[in-house]
């Protein structure tokens, strides 16, 4: 008896971890554009929200060092929107730091442990370009 009701903890733990992370927000993309010695974000985000009790946040870039550059919050779930791209302008990356992240956050689960990683000196990467200006 004691096996089998360990067997079943065990398999509900599996479960309930596998839906939790299932829940999280996905970054689906990030489109960066230079502005006037600063930077424009457009980050698609992809979130099964669930009202207001449970939706995707919010966004933000921090660099290397977890120094957050910007953020951009979300007031609202995007319950019939999925996947959504939402806008941060203006933002500044310090001369010398060449690798930022795109981080996502929900309501239930705070920030997703998946991550953009941008290098700012290559135009393309993985889920992310970056549209440079040609003269």
């Amino acid at each position: 008896m004691k096996k089998i009701l360990t067997g079943i903890c065990v398999i509900a733990s599996i479960l309930v971890s596998n839906t939790s992370v299932a829940n999280e927000v996905e970054i689906v993309k990030v489109m960066i554009e230079p502005s006037a010695h600063r930077w424009t974000f457009h980050v698609t985000l992809k979130h099964d929200d669930k009202g207001w009790d449970h939706y995707a946040d919010g966004w933000r870039i921090v660099d290397a060092d977890g120094n957050e550059l910007g953020m951009r919050k979300l007031w609202h779930p995007h319950e019939n929107e999925q996947p959504f791209t939402r806008t941060l302008a203006n933002v500044l990356v310090p001369d010398g730091k060449s690798i930022v992240y795109i981080e996502a956050h929900d309501k239930v689960h705070g920030w997703s442990k998946q991550r953009v990683k941008i290098n700012m000196k290559q135009n393309k990467g993985n889920r992310y370009e970056i549209r440079r200006k040609t003269n």
